[in-house]
């Protein structure tokens, strides 16, 4: 089956279980599903057709209903990645098929290694821009025209209009307001020392293994996209700390009260 049927197929099964139109979504990051955890419906990925189960500590793996304030809003609880054994398309097939629910809106986040030293870990930093240039786009192969055209223009990923209303709610929150620029790395490793001084130089202000692909996704389709990063450690070499998957998620617990805070008013907001 091509990646078109495959994706309506799968968008048939997830009307079928939500409905519902919500008409924003958020993508949750590792350890940052809790704001989700107390919502009306859960679906596990793996129960959608096309989708699979995440294999990732701190990734729970299901989309999440909520009602909020500004009205249904629908949550992925963690992602999948391509370092999991997956192609790019099979990895944005959640976002797209969201897109196939009428979803307008998206709220892609993660936790991320700071590669400019003046970032604070546990703190969040809004995406300003992203370099995806070393990991495959989810756009190749045939182009699914239902979601958008051959060649889209990525001028604009992340929402300016999105970027001013979150620098309020940070000044709102007492938060020091920063941006960035995002880079996806292929992973699972993390990146030596060298290759972080590399990303330092192309512009990269921080580093992790997701959301880029996501966001093109998302664009292709016509979507409204904020990125938030929520800074778990230093990447390699700007300390001599060594990295591991634990301190990311330490970090995502520590950090879980102003990233909780600042997307809850980017719900409210977007």
């Amino acid at each position: 089956m091509n990646e078109r049927d495959i994706l309506l197929k799968g968008a048939e099964a997830l009307r079928n279980r939500l409905r519902c139109r919500p008409r924003v979504a958020v993508v949750l990051g590792s350890g940052l599903g809790q704001m989700a955890e107390e919502c009306d419906l859960k679906i596990p990925y793996a129960e959608i057709y096309g989708l699979k189960a995440s294999t990732v500590s701190g990734h729970r793996g299901c989309f999440a209903l909520k009602k909020c304030a500004s009205g249904d809003v629908l949550f992925m609880m963690g992602r999948v990645h391509c370092y999991e054994g997956l192609s790019a398309a099979e990895a944005v097939r959640p976002v797209r098929l969201m897109r196939l629910q009428g979803i307008e809106k998206l709220i892609l986040t993660n936790v991320s290694g700071a590669i400019d030293p003046d970032f604070k870990v546990g703190e969040p930093v809004m995406i300003s821009g992203h370099i995806a240039s070393l990991v495959p786009s989810p756009l190749r192969g045939e182009n699914i025209s239902e979601l958008g055209t051959r060649f889209p223009d990525m001028s604009e990923v992340y929402s300016k209009r999105l970027l001013r209303a979150a620098k309020g709610i940070f000044v709102e929150a007492g938060i020091k307001y920063r941006e960035g620029v995002y880079l996806q790395a292929p992973g699972p490793q993390y990146e030596t020392p060298e290759e972080i001084r590399m990303f330092s130089r192309w512009g990269a202000d921080m580093v992790g293994m997701s959301t880029a692909i996501e966001a093109i996704a998302a664009k292709h389709a016509g979507m409204e996209i904020a990125g938030v990063s929520l800074i778990s450690n230093f990447a390699a070499g700007i300390t001599d700390k060594k990295l591991s998957h634990e301190e990311v998620r330490e970090a995502a617990k520590k950090g879980a009260e102003k990233f909780e805070y600042v997307v809850s008013r980017l719900i409210d907001e977007i």
